[in-house]
């Protein structure tokens, strides 16, 4: 399988590469040169990394002060000479590591100047340059050059984000309480009473409607995924609020950590298909092994797995003789091999007590994940238990009595009515408490924008005269005109489009798990928004492509890579290099794209039925099939799980005809209680009305929207006094004309309405 390690991110050097676009190279010595030509007129003869702490402060509360002239391109000088500060003073390092040193020394002293505070003022009057916005939509063409004030302050700010968030060997007590400091500013309403990471989606909803064509949309997509990454935390940060969640309720322990487990998993051979077992027990039985070569073949055509809805035309390129089952990660197929070699026959076994314990052999004892089972699967059983042998149902009785849980729902009843009554719900100001009740308002913009960029940088979308254009940040002023500067751009378009499918891949993944242990119905929320938006054709589309070649793709240049390119030496380019690529063997951020989309789309789909059909309707088996070729055992598993959930809709013969996904999925996916995947019944199969299902949940979700967030005076859950003193006790404003017809009012109001005594006394 490929060495590859799923983490919340790449490694340091390669995230701040990835935030420049090689279009940007030549100006690091821009930046450089506004620097130098500041700090010479302040400190002559000296180097930045030859000051102490007290003059490196000085100059930069004198840079901070020259941000506030009026002057535009004074400014930008300055903000310049800031970007290179951040950067680490490569002028002045001789290798990579010093480069990064030097970075996060002066990052952290920019921090501590308030320097943050002041980008975020700039930004804001970017983002409002109604000039620059209203000339870049009549452009015919927008480059580079249209997005340069935005490209340096957005430089500054994911610099300071990164640096401050990544944890080194070098830290410093004062660091870490700058990092926690710059953590809590970035989650709290920093910006219009609002955080950080809603400017920045405002960003991305301007861009898509066209009133911003010339925004950086990479650059503000990277900074808002590690805004979101570094004020809620990543995957090792749920786990933690997941175990600290459970122990509050009283809950037991998680049984494990799903992706220890994906890790912990060995290339062993998985059970082999039915025929196999077949097989081996008639060799068994006739106590013979067959010791000729055997001709290689296509093993889908032994095991007839061939996949009904390919289109030959279509996938002609995809065909290139290999098993797309036998490609699941340690699956050894018998059949894919030139000969099959007969190993000696292994030495009598050694009575136990006498075996050393570096010789003895440990199996695994079972599957690798612990069984789940929900409530509603527990009931289910006692349910269908109960008809089965007894005939008669009880409802869903598990632990109560009939007459126990008559009364639990009844005081249940009263509580609820009192709980309104009583008022707002107490809760607490966490970041993602926060961030959700900032995105409310617009949480359906927002989603649709960002799956609006991500079809506009999925590699299979065609390219459309009304699509968004998201390469205003890449391309030159002037086209190249040469092959090589051709081929250098199409590498670089390439890679931007990666980065940008990489930023909200992560970026939608970290909100759907942070906002579900925050609230299931806030998940849930923003789940129906990706539904409705077509987010799973999307993914599906997506994936709809070579997916190893996209696995595998080589649109990077090392040599431009940030820091490499300033610190040494730029070798010639030439043709044969730019085609020739790295030599790894796989693309970090492409294969970490892929596992997180696949991520998305299980959770997107994990018990809901209509989502499930979604999967079968848009014919997604073949699609993911073709996925299982890339050999990592974490994204197998997530594709496993996606055609697990799907096999009793896809009729008998295709579980037939794909016995060896069957096995996979048996020995990979965790299995529960009841569960019918591999055989599936007809009655469950038959499509039904699942609109109601999702209405029903958008009339939950709306009553608890409602509830917790309507800060309306006349809302349907807004606090009721029901003291009599108090309530008759207040002052009522009268309009000027009531005394004119206030007898009439009472006539028709109070006199001629008849009044049942005797059932008012016997209701109080």
């Amino acid at each position: 399988g490929l060495e590859f390690e799923y983490g919340d991110t790449d490694c340091l050097t390669a995230e701040l590469s990835e935030l420049y676009s090689y279009t940007e190279e030549p100006e690091f010595a821009l930046n450089r040169a506004c620097f130098e030509e500041d700090f010479r007129t302040q400190v002559k003869d000296r180097k930045w990394t030859e000051l102490d702490v007290a003059e490196q402060k000085a100059y930069v509360m004198r840079l901070l002060d020259a941000l506030e002239v009026t002057n535009r391109d004074r400014r930008l000088k300055v903000a310049r000479a800031i970007l290179y500060l951040a950067q680490g003073v490569f002028d002045e390092c001789d290798t990579e590591e010093d480069v990064l040193h030097w970075s996060r020394h002066n990052i952290f002293l920019l921090h501590g100047m308030g320097t943050f505070t002041a980008l975020l003022e700039l930004l804001s009057m970017e983002i409002d340059n109604n000039q620059a916005c209203s000339t870049a939509v009549r452009k015919p063409a927008i480059s580079l050059a249209d997005s340069t004030e935005l490209r340096v302050l957005l430089s500054i700010m994911y610099l300071m984000v990164e640096m401050v968030r990544s944890e080194a060997e070098d830290n410093k007590p004062e660091w870490r309480t700058a990092r926690e400091t710059f953590k809590a500013e970035l989650g709290s309403p920093l910006y219009n009473g609002e955080p950080f990471a809603l400017l920045l989606f405002t960003m991305v909803t301007k861009f898509c409607s066209m009133n911003a064509p010339h925004f950086p949309m990479k650059k503000v997509l990277l900074l808002l995924w590690k805004t979101i990454l570094f004020t809620l935390g990543g995957f090792e940060e749920l786990q933690e609020l997941k175990v600290r969640g459970r122990e509050r309720l009283n809950l037991p322990p998680l049984p494990e950590d799903s992706i220890k487990v994906v890790r912990s998993m060995r290339a062993a051979s998985p059970p082999a298909s039915a025929v196999e077992l077949i097989e081996q027990q008639q060799q068994q039985k006739r106590g013979r092994r067959s010791r000729r070569p055997l001709v290689k073949q296509d093993s889908l055509d032994t095991y007839g797995e061939r996949d009904p809805f390919k289109n030959d035309e279509a996938r002609d390129e995809e065909e290139d003789g290999d098993d797309v089952d036998g490609a699941i990660e340690g699956e050894v197929d018998p059949l894919d091999r030139d000969t099959i070699i007969q190993p000696p026959p292994p030495p009598p076994p050694l009575p136990l007590q006498l075996c050393p314990p570096s010789e003895r052999l440990s199996f695994p004892k079972g599957l690798p994940w612990a069984p789940k089972v929900r409530e509603k699967d527990i009931e289910h059983f006692l349910e269908t238990s109960r008809n089965k042998f007894i005939g008669f149902t009880l409802g869903s009785l598990t632990k109560m009595t009939f007459l126990a849980l008559t009364w639990f729902a009844a005081i249940f009843h009263i509580f609820s009515l009192l709980f309104v009554d009583q008022g707002e719900e107490e809760v607490e100001d966490t970041p993602i408490e926060i961030l959700y009740q900032g995105m409310l308002p617009n949480l359906s913009q927002y989603v649709i924008a960002l799956l609006k960029l991500l079809l506009a940088a999925a590699p299979t979308s065609k390219a459309k005269t009304d699509s968004i254009n998201i390469l205003a940040d890449v391309l030159p002023e002037e086209m190249p005109i040469t092959v090589l500067q051709s081929m250098k751009l199409g590498v670089d378009v390439n890679r931007h489009k990666e980065i940008i499918v990489k930023a909200i891949s992560a970026l939608l993944l970290l909100l759907l798990k942070h906002f579900k242990l925050n609230h299931i119905y806030q998940f849930e929320y923003i789940s129906q928004h990706l539904v409705f938006a077509n987010c799973i054709p999307l993914i599906l589309k997506f994936f709809n492509q070579n997916i190893m070649s996209y696995i595998s793709a080589k649109n990077s240049i090392c040599a431009l890579d940030f820091p490499h390119c300033v610190v040494y030496e730029m070798p010639e380019l030439t043709a044969e290099s730019l085609e020739s690529g790295d030599s790894t063997q796989f693309c970090w951020r492409n294969l970490f794209s892929c596992i997180n989309l696949l991520r998305i789309l299980n959770k997107l789909t994990k018990w809901k039925h209509s989502r499930t059909m979604m999967l079968v309707v848009f014919k997604s088996a073949p699609i993911l099939k073709r996925a299982l070729k890339v050999k990592q055992a974490m994204m197998q598993l997530y594709v496993l799980k996606l055609l697990k959930i799907q096999t009793k809709y896809l009729g008998r013969q295709w579980r037939k005809s794909n016995m060896k996904t069957m096995s996979a999925i048996y020995q990979k996916v965790r299995h529960r209680l009841n569960d019918d995947w591999a055989y599936g019944n007809d009655i469950d199969a038959r499509p039904w009305d699942f609109q109601a299902e999702e209405c029903a949940l958008r009339e939950s979700i709306e009553r608890f929207n409602n509830r917790r967030y309507d800060k309306s005076p006349g809302g349907e859950f807004a606090p009721v006094d029901n003291c009599l003193q108090s309530v008759l006790g207040q002052r009522v404003e009268l309009p000027e004309d009531f005394h004119y017809s206030y007898e009439m009012w009472l006539e028709r109001e109070v006199f001629s309405q008849p009044i049942q005594w005797d059932e008012l006394l016997q209701a109080q």
